[in-house]
């Protein structure tokens, strides 16, 4: 079998892979299963591409944490509320002229102190402690156009790609106003396209679906509408370039700020473990038969 041949020995000339973590809040937890399936698998990326969660679970990786790390360490905080509150609190302004500097808005969230709050300690303060590149994608917000990040500070990086509009306020970074990397780059394939022999890209952007009794309210409606462009930028990225690898896991009925529901999102992705390992296998197939 090829995959086994693939692990027995790395002194052979395997192809080298990359990875590309799409964004989709809490959709994202879905990534988890990709890292622990990579790591089962004995692949080590040689380059990471991420947008908003997908930066996130990529920096961790990044950082050298196991996809068994990272799965530990989120049930550890998203399974107990008390434990979400608690960093939510930690993450609160911490001054009155902090909270009225742009006027009182109670629905924006400091997404730089949010993160601080609920980081594992691994992820490190620069691009430069990370043991595989990692590119990060944000949406310069004056400048009309995606922002990639790839080196400097890293925690403003991944605060930026996850500065999801009217849930977190941008983030100021190199003169520019940044949002979510998602809004220009989903799925940021195509920034480790070259640099690997196998380009894996997972989207968890997920899509507007039925089966509710109630109506949507205006809130899904926005997040609804989002996800919807998301799906057209990345249909028209596919049809100029496609990674070897595209994984699509069932996360449509999750909200973006579902995190909460960690176990459920788990349960119902399980099934992306085997589907990495066939979709590897099967790539290394083709390969070998060129």
């Amino acid at each position: 079998m090829i995959l086994a041949e693939h692990r027995s020995s790395e002194a052979t000339a395997s192809p080298s892979f990359a990875l590309a973590l799409g964004g989709g809040g809490a959709r994202g937890l879905a990534h988890i299963h990709v890292i622990e399936a990579l790591d089962e698998l004995g692949i080590r990326p040689r380059a990471i591409a991420g947008s908003s969660i997908g930066a996130i679970m990529g920096a961790g990786m990044a950082a050298g944490m196991r996809g068994r790390d990272i799965h530990d360490y989120a049930r550890s905080v998203f399974n107990k509320r008390g434990e979400v509150a608690a960093r939510m609190w930690r993450a609160r302004p911490g001054s009155i002229g902090e909270m009225v500097q742009r006027g009182l808005n109670i629905t924006q969230f400091n997404i730089e102190r949010i993160l601080g709050a609920f980081l594992p300690e691994q992820i490190p303060q620069t691009f430069g402690e990370l043991s595989i590149p990692l590119k990060v994608t944000a949406t310069d917000f004056y400048g009309h156009k995606l922002h990639v990040i790839s080196d400097g500070e890293l925690r403003s990086a991944l605060a930026a790609s996850a500065a999801l509009p009217a849930a977190f306020q941008p983030v100021k970074r190199d003169g520019k106003l940044l949002i979510d990397g998602g809004f220009y780059n989903p799925v940021p394939f195509d920034l480790v396209q070259g640099v690997a022999d196998i380009v894996i890209a997972v989207d968890v952007v997920g899509a507007p679906e039925e089966g509710s009794k109630r109506r949507p309210t205006t809130i899904d409606l926005l997040y609804g509408a989002n996800q919807l462009m998301m799906q057209s930028i990345i249909a028209n990225k596919l049809a100029q370039t496609q990674p070897d690898i595209l994984l699509r896991p069932p996360v449509s009925r999750f909200r973006v700020l579902d995190f909460l529901k960690i176990d459920s999102v788990l349960a119902e992705t399980a099934v992306l473990k085997d589907e990495v390992k066939r979709a590897v296998d099967a790539a290394l197939e083709e390969r070998a038969r060129r």
